[in-house]
C-alpha cells in the first residue's frame, strides 16, 4: 500500500490512536505497536470488515508496527478452504500485506489444551455433563442470577480424568464441555461459568480428524493474542462485554496480557451486515454467489468496479467512534465516485440505442475525430472515435413531443453530439403498431466539427453517440440496492436491483478492454468489465452512477 511507514505523526485524530500514542510516550509494551485482523473463515469478508482491516493494518504502519493475519478457525462445521483464500485474497486487494504474519487459532490448540490443563488443576475450570438448552436455562437472565451446575464440585482429579477422556473420544458430540468456574451470579452474563471447550467430530481443514474437542471463541481469542505478542488487541463493541472475560483468563493464566480495545461497527444505509443473513442469500440463491456485485462483500464490490482505493479513503472518512451509528451508502458511493473521476478513461455507450440517420452526409464517408480521455488527467492523452452517416443516441434523448424543461433533441431542434458536429432534427420514423421511435433524420452542419459552431449559436444540450457501422455490442448490467430497506426479511428485497440491457452499442475503442477495466460512460456512469466477459460477449458492470446522492445528503444537513 502507497503508505509512508516512518513516521508516528498522523493527522487522523480518535480515541484508539490516542490510547496508542499515550502508551508509546510512556514506553508500554516496550514501545511496540503489534495488532491483528483476526476473521472467522466460515463465510466472505464485508464492507463492515474492511473498515476493521484499514483499522488494524492502518494503525500498525502508521506506528511503524506490525499487523497480524490470524484465521479464528475454532468452529470446522462451518469454515472452508475456499473462505481462507478469499479473504487473504481479499486483504490483498486492499492494499496491506501481513508479510511472514499469517496465523490460525489451530497453531495453538496444543498450547490451548494445556492452559484449559492448568485452570483445571487450579480449581478454575470443570467438566459439565449439562446439555447446551440446559446450560443456557441454568444462566438466568440480566435480572436474575444463574444456578451452579451439578458438576461445578467436581473434584480437579476427576476433572482432569474427563477432560483427558473428552479429547480422547470417548463421549459423544454435545454430551460434556469444559467450563470456566467464575461466578453464576455475575452480573455480567459471559462470567457465568462461560463453555471454554465443547465435544465437535468435525474434520478441520488443517488439523483433519486429529481433535475432536474445540475451543470456544471467548478462550481461544485471547491465548491467540497473547502468544503472538498483540500489544492492542482492536474489536467491534458488541465485544465490551466480553472484555472482562478475556481479562479473567489471562491474569487466571499469568500469560502475557494483551489491551482489548472496543470501536463502533461499521453499519451502512440499506445495507445488510448480518454475515448469517447474507449466507442465506447466497444458500437460498436470491444472489448469484458471495461475489454478486449487489452484495456488500469485498468480493461483491470489487466485481462491480469499486477501487481498494476508494474503500480505503471511506473508512478513513467515516473514523472511528465509540457509539454506534449509521453511515449513508451514498457516502461510500461518493468515494468510488470521486476516485474513478480521477482515474477511469471517458469513453461513449448507448444503453439503448435510438438510430439516426444523418441525411445530409456522405453515404461512404467515415472521419475520426480527437476525443479527451480524461479532463481531469491530461496525461492521459486523446483518442481518435470514428463518425459515419448512422449513428446510435439514447431512447431518452430524443421526443417527438417534448416537455417542457426538456432539451434534447425534438423536431425543429438542433444540439450538439459530443466531440463532433451540430446536428438537427428534421424528422422521425415510428413503429406502426406501437407508435415508438425507430428511427431520427437529421441534418448537420459541417462547420461545426469539434463541436462549436463558427458563428457562436448556442444550443442547450450536448448528447454521447456512437456510430452505427463501428460500434461494439455489449451487455451492461446495472444494479441498484439489493434491498428496499435495511430490514432483511426477504419481502424487502428489491425486485429491480438488477437489470441486464444486451444490445448496447459501445464505440470500437472498448472491443479489446480487459476484466476489471474501468472506464466513465459518458453521461451514464462509471462501468468495469465483468468477470464473464469475453471475446465473443462483452459485458459491463455499472459501478456507481454520475449523480452523486451524498452531496444532497450534506445539503439537507447543513439545511
Amino acid at each position: 500500500m502507497e503508505k509512508d511507514t516512518s513516521t508516528t505523526d498522523s493527522s487522523r485524530a480518535d480515541f484508539i490512536r490516542e490510547i496508542i500514542k499515550e502508551d508509546l510516550r510512556t514506553g508500554k509494551n516496550d514501545s511496540r505497536v503489534h495488532t491483528r485482523f483476526p476473521p472467522e473463515p466460515n463465510g466472505y469478508l464485508h464492507i463492515g470488515h474492511a473498515k476493521s482491516i484499514c483499522l488494524n493494518f492502518g494503525i500498525a504502519a502508521e506506528f511503524n508496527g506490525l499487523c497480524n493475519l490470524r484465521f479464528d478457525d475454532t468452529n470446522p462445521s462451518k469454515e472452508e478452504v475456499e473462505y481462507v483464500e478469499s479473504i487473504k485474497e481479499d486483504v490483498r486487494w486492499l492494499g496491506f500485506d501481513w508479510q511472514d504474519r499469517l496465523y490460525y487459532a489451530s497453531d495453538y490448540f496444543e498450547q490451548m489444551y494445556e492452559y484449559a490443563v492448568q485452570l483445571i488443576q487450579k480449581g478454575k475450570a470443570y467438566v459439565c455433563d449439562l446439555s447446551a438448552d440446559e446450560i443456557r436455562n441454568y444462566r438466568g437472565t440480566l435480572t436474575e442470577p444463574g444456578q451452579e451446575s451439578p458438576n461445578r464440585s467436581r473434584s480437579v482429579e476427576e476433572n482432569l480424568d474427563l477432560f483427558k477422556r473428552m479429547r480422547a473420544g470417548e463421549f459423544p458430540d454435545g454430551s460434556r464441555t469444559l467450563r470456566a468456574k467464575i461466578d453464576m451470579a455475575s452480573g455480567n452474563i459471559n462470567m457465568r461459568d462461560p463453555v471454554m471447550y465443547r465435544i465437535l467430530r468435525a474434520e478441520h481443514h488443517r488439523t483433519g480428524n486429529k481433535w475432536c474437542i474445540y475451543p470456544m471463541y471467548d478462550y481461544a481469542h485471547c491465548i491467540s493474542d497473547s502468544i503472538e505478542g498483540i500489544t492492542h488487541s482492536i474489536c467491534t463493541l458488541e465485544f465490551e462485554d466480553h472484555r472482562p472475560l478475556y481479562d479473567w483468563f489471562l491474569n487466571e493464566l499469568n500469560i502475557y496480557h494483551p489491551q482489548q480495545i472496543e470501536f463502533a461497527r461499521l453499519n451502512l444505509s440499506r445495507t445488510v451486515l448480518s454475515k448469517r443473513k447474507l449466507i442465506g442469500l447466497v444458500n437460498e440463491k436470491q444472489v448469484t454467489g458471495w461475489d454478486d456485485p449487489r452484495m456488500p462483500t469485498i468480493a461483491g464490490i470489487r466485481r462491480r468496479g469499486y477501487t481498494p482505493a476508494a474503500v480505503r479513503n471511506f473508512c478513513e472518512r467515516i473514523g472511528v467512534a465509540k457509539r454506534d451509528s449509521v453511515v449513508d451508502t451514498a457516502l461510500l458511493e461518493y468515494c468510488v465516485r470521486e476516485d474513478l473521476n480521477k482515474s477511469a478513461p471517458r469513453v461513449m455507450a448507448v444503453l439503448r440505442p435510438l438510430k439516426v440517420v444523418i441525411t445530409n452526409y456522405p453515404d461512404n464517408k467515415a472521419e475520426e475525430l480527437e476525443a479527451v480521455n480524461n479532463p481531469e488527467d491530461p496525461g492521459m492523452g486523446m483518442r481518435k472515435v470514428p463518425f459515419s452517416k448512422t449513428l446510435y443516441i439514447e431512447q431518452d434523448d430524443c421526443r417527438e413531443d417534448p416537455p417542457k424543461q426538456f432539451f434534447r433533441l425534438a423536431p425543429g431542434r438542433e444540439v450538439r453530439l459530443r466531440y463532433a458536429y451540430f446536428i438537427k432534427c428534421t424528422g422521425v420514423v415510428k413503429d406502426e403498431k406501437t407508435g415508438e421511435l425507430i428511427e431520427i433524420h437529421c441534418t448537420y452542419d459541417p462547420e461545426t466539427r469539434g463541436g462549436d459552431a463558427p458563428d457562436k449559436r448556442k444550443v442547450k444540450a450536448t448528447l454521447h453517440w456512437v456510430s452505427a457501422p463501428h460500434a461494439v455490442t455489449a451487455e451492461v448490467r446495472l444494479y441498484d440496492h439489493l434491498f428496499l430497506k435495511t430490514d432483511t426479511d426477504s419481502a424487502d428485497l428489491n425486485s429491480n436491483s438488477l437489470e441486464k440491457i444486451k444490445s448496447c452499442k459501445a464505440e470500437p475503442s472498448l472491443a479489446g478492454a480487459k476484466t476489471g477495466a474501468r472506464f466513465q460512460f459518458e453521461r451514464l456512469g462509471y462501468f468495469c468489465v465483468a468477470p464473464d466477459s469475453s471475446a465473443g460477449k462483452l459485458v459491463f458492470n455499472r459501478t456507481v452512477t454520475l449523480k452523486d446522492e451524498w452531496a444532497k445528503v450534506q445539503k439537507g444537513q447543513k439545511q
